[in-house]
């Protein structure tokens, strides 16, 4: 498969990247669980069918211990018994706020109380931060159809 855009050598997209890694750089210095993060962005970009960043983030989660039995089980979550109540609530956040346009009322009062119970405001923060810029991500690589499956730990960083 090729890129419909090579977005690692137009200048533009060095540019745009830099600002969301940016954004990205603020959420991964916070105080939400490494663990959590990863599962927010490898559940986003199932839900987003994003073949590169599922590469990279399930890639980058097994090199930090994550087990392969709990990254089987992202996409079934409700049914595992491997996650959390905590990391569970941010799943949950995590797919109501990917899957907006399905909602007629967006993200649930419920959803976001049961995401309270186990974040204070600034985890909050950096789980709504994580789930957009991951959802910008999915969507720059989707529609120009960056290639999965050459990712390496640590080559972006």
């Amino acid at each position: 498969m090729e890129a419909r855009l090579d977005l690692f050598t137009n200048p533009l997209a060095g540019k745009l990247l830099r600002h969301i890694n940016s954004a990205g750089k603020a959420v991964s210095d916070s105080t939400l669980p490494a663990a959590t993060q990863e599962l927010v962005k490898i559940r986003a970009s199932q839900i987003n069918g994003c073949g590169f960043c599922l590469d990279m983030h399930t890639k980058d989660a097994a090199e930090a211990g994550e087990t392969s039995l709990r990254l089987n089980l992202i996409a079934a979550w409700r049914e595992a018994k491997v996650f959390t109540d905590a990391e569970r609530a941010a799943l949950e956040l995590t797919e109501q706020g990917t899957r907006i346009a399905d909602a007629s009322g967006g993200v649930t009062d419920e959803a976001w109380a049961n995401a309270a119970k186990h974040y204070d405001e600034e985890q909050l923060t950096a789980l709504v931060g994580l789930i957009a810029v991951i959802n910008t991500y999915n969507r720059l690589n989707v529609i120009t159809r960056q290639p999965a499956g050459d990712y390496r730990p640590g080559m972006f960083g």
